[in-house]
C-alpha cells in the first residue's frame, strides 16, 4: 500500500510526466492490487481446503472406528453366550418334544388297536399327529439357529425371548395333544361300549347278524 501512495506521489509531483507513461504507471497499479487481491483469494482458498480437509480426515476416521465398532457389535450378536446356552427352559423344550413323540406314537398304536375307527378316521388321526410333530421339530431346528454361532443376529434378550417363545409354542403343542388323545380314547371306549350294548340286545332277542 505504501508502494502505491508512492507512485501516485510521483505522478502528482511530475506535471510534465507523458499521459501515456501516466496510463502505464496507473495499469500497473491496478495490476499490483489485483495480484494482491488473487493472493489474498488464493490464501482464504488454500485455509479453506486445509480446514475441509482436516475435518474430512477426521469424519473419515470416524466413521471408519464406528464401522469397527458396529462390525464387532454384529459380530457378537452372531454368538450365543454361555448364558444363553444353559438357559433351563431349552431342556424344557427338548423334554416337550420328546414328550409329544413318546405320546402321538402311544395314542396313534391304541387308537389303530382299538379297532373303532374307520381307515379314513384313522388316516385323519395320523395326519394331526404328522402335523403335530412337524411343527415341534421345525420348533427344534429354530432353537438350534439361536444356540448356533454365526446363524442369528440377535442379542441375549432377544434370544431368550425366542427361546420362551418355543417354550410356550411346545407346551401349548403338547397340551393339545393330550387333549386330542383323550377325545379320541373317550370316543374309541364309548364306541366300544355302543358295540358290546347292542350284541348284548341281540342276544337277547335273538337277533343273528
Amino acid at each position: 500500500m505504501k508502494r502505491i501512495f508512492f507512485l501516485l506521489l510521483l505522478l502528482s509531483a511530475a506535471p510534465n510526466y507523458s499521459h501515456a507513461q501516466t496510463q502505464e504507471v496507473t495499469q500497473l497499479i491496478l495490476n499490483l492490487e489485483k495480484l494482491r487481491e488473487l493472493r489474498k483469494i488464493l490464501q482464504e482458498l488454500k485455509k479453506g481446503y486445509e480446514i475441509l480437509f482436516e475435518g474430512y480426515t477426521k469424519i473419515r476416521d470416524i466413521a471408519r472406528g464406528n464401522f469397527k465398532l458396529h462390525e464387532a457389535f454384529l459380530d457378537a450378536l452372531l454368538q450365543a453366550s454361555p448364558g444363553v446356552k444353559s438357559y433351563g427352559r431349552i431342556k424344557d423344550i427338548v423334554e416337550l418334544q420328546l414328550a409329544l413323540l413318546r405320546e402321538s406314537k402311544q395314542s396313534l398304536n391304541l387308537l389303530n388297536a382299538s379297532g373303532q375307527f374307520s381307515t379314513d378316521e384313522l388316516a385323519y388321526l395320523t395326519k394331526v399327529y404328522d402335523e403335530l410333530i412337524a411343527g415341534s421339530i421345525k420348533n427344534l431346528d429354530v432353537l438350534t439357529d439361536v444356540l448356533t454361532a454365526k446363524k442369528l443376529r440377535a442379542s441375549d434378550d432377544e434370544r431368550l425371548s425366542m427361546i420362551d417363545a418355543l417354550y410356550e409354542d411346545m407346551s401349548g403343542k403338547l397340551v393339545f395333544l393330550r387333549h386330542f388323545n383323550s377325545n379320541n380314547s373317550l370316543l374309541a371306549l364309548q364306541r366300544k361300549d355302543e358295540a358290546a350294548s347292542n350284541g348284548t340286545v341281540k342276544e337277547v332277542y335273538g337277533i343273528t347278524p
